[in-house]
């Protein structure tokens, strides 16, 4: 099935040699869960502070067994700071 990743902030930098942008489109196995992704990219909470699917937020605690379908967009976000 195919999802797109989309990484932003300094998170774009942990996409593959030579993607265009924030996003890229993956295959990956049915039955494929957020958690999966994530590890793939190293992405550890740390580090993915905002993970959204499809605009829904993902608790972090939810992320190892949050599915997700073919045509599914995800979102991760780092954690921000301003002043």
């Amino acid at each position: 099935m195919k999802i797109t990743l989309k990484l932003h902030a300094n998170l774009m930098d942990r996409l593959p040699p030579g993607t265009k942008g924030h996003a890229v489109v993956l295959d990956v196995d049915d039955g494929t869960c957020v958690g999966d992704v994530l590890a793939q990219y190293d992405l550890p909470p740390k580090i993915a502070k905002l993970v959204l699917v499809n605009g829904h937020y993902v608790a972090p605690e939810a992320r190892a067994a949050a599915p997700l379908h073919d045509g599914d967009h995800l979102a991760v976000w780092p954690p921000v700071a301003g002043g």
